[in-house]
């Protein structure tokens, strides 16, 4: 048994926030073991968004806040990783208690309201990182007493683009009053317009990192096509399908399940996936989707990729599966796409889109 299954259940035992610092350390100190393989199966590289992925499993934003380890989270296998949410300012986030374990639905609900130590710090981490050692991305959000959102957001850009492979615009938290209102179509087009400039106007045209926007499950389909409409029109390159639901699905289990914030993991599966096929079908190949909630082994994650996801992130499942959940999904991807006739992850992106935009996928 490797040290890192026998530190689960001592971690589990622990405060969430605590077992979360506990894992920071571990992978700084190199005692979570790396896979014995590291190369990807060729049939799962693709290239989205400009970027030559070695497999389409990353690291969802949440767990490395403020860049910490980035490089030792690359060496557990996943094809990606996306660190933060950074926000232009340090911020302590909402008081504690603000994050709970839903064992019984492997699922989690977090308030944890944008803590991190801020982009000088994060950016400061990622500065001398080995650029071929993998893909990090950068999340970026804004402080919870902003005044200027859209040039916060932009000045997050402005400071991030050089060190990032892509960037993020996170305005999906649950957890920052009046967040999630700049999803609406007339806020987002200007706060885009203004990070795209951003970015701009710092790279070479050669150099641009893609941009990318992270938006809520808890839309419409005709919110998720307005929205979609205006990141083609912005020159975003591609959208995360899904962050956290305010919403609790029936048959929760856990006593927790009544706690404040955004509910992860399993139980976000389903609506999470039916927001990504129509984003999919929405975005009518114009630009990339990225897949994530609920995804907790290789099932979950090739559905995400036949409802129309070219990337899948996750987060919540390596608290009850642990790192070499990486690995097994890998492993288990590769094999359904034989077993399915498919010569590449890519051409898998969507088949199911259809299905599960109309609620028929079951």
């Amino acid at each position: 048994m490797s040290l890192a299954n026998l530190m689960m259940p001592l971690a589990r035992c622990l405060d969430p926030e605590r077992a979360h610092r506990l894992a920071i350390q571990a992978l700084r100190l190199g005692l979570v073991p790396r896979p014995k393989r590291t190369v990807s199966d060729r049939i799962l590289q693709s290239e989205v968004f400009g970027i030559t992925f070695p497999n389409p499993i990353g690291l969802a934003a949440g767990f490395d806040k403020s860049a910490e380890v980035s490089t030792q989270l690359l060496g557990l296998g996943c094809g990606f990783i996306e660190i933060g949410t950074l926000t232009p300012r340090p911020q302590a986030g909402n008081p504690k208690p603000r994050v709970f374990r839903l064992p019984e639905d492997q699922a989690a609900i977090n308030r944890y309201g944008f803590n991190n130590d801020g982009l000088e710090v994060g950016l400061g981490h990622l500065r001398d990182r080995d650029r071929n050692a993998g893909i990090v991305g950068i999340n970026v959000g804004i402080n919870k007493d902003s005044a200027d959102q859209a040039g916060d957001y932009a000045e997050a850009i402005r400071q991030s683009a050089a060190l990032a492979d892509y960037l993020t615009v996170n305005v999906s938290s649950p957890n920052t009053p009046g967040l999630r209102d700049l999803q609406a179509a007339d806020q987002l087009d200007g706060l885009l317009d203004a990070v795209v400039e951003a970015r701009d106007a710092v790279t070479k045209e050669t150099a641009r990192p893609p941009i990318l926007l992270k938006i809520a499950p808890d839309l419409s389909r005709d919110m998720v096509s307005e929205i979609l409409d205006v990141a083609v029109a912005r020159r975003v390159s591609g959208v995360i399908v899904a962050n956290t639901t305010i919403t609790r699905p029936a048959g929760l289990k856990s006593q927790n399940s009544g706690e404040a914030g955004g509910l992860s993991g399993a139980p976000l599966f389903a609506l999470s996936t039916q927001v990504l096929a129509w984003a999919h079908i929405a975005a009518a190949g114009r630009i990339a989707i990225v897949g994530a909630g609920g995804v907790d082994g290789p099932e979950t994650a090739y559905t995400k990729i036949r409802a129309g996801a070219s990337l899948v992130q996750l987060y919540t499942a390596l608290i009850y599966k642990g790192p070499g959940l990486f690995t097994t999904i890998i492993d288990g991807l590769g094999e359904r796409l034989r077993r399915d006739g498919y010569n590449n992850v890519a051409n898998a992106v969507g088949v199911d889109a259809a299905k599960w935009a109309d609620g028929s996928s079951g």
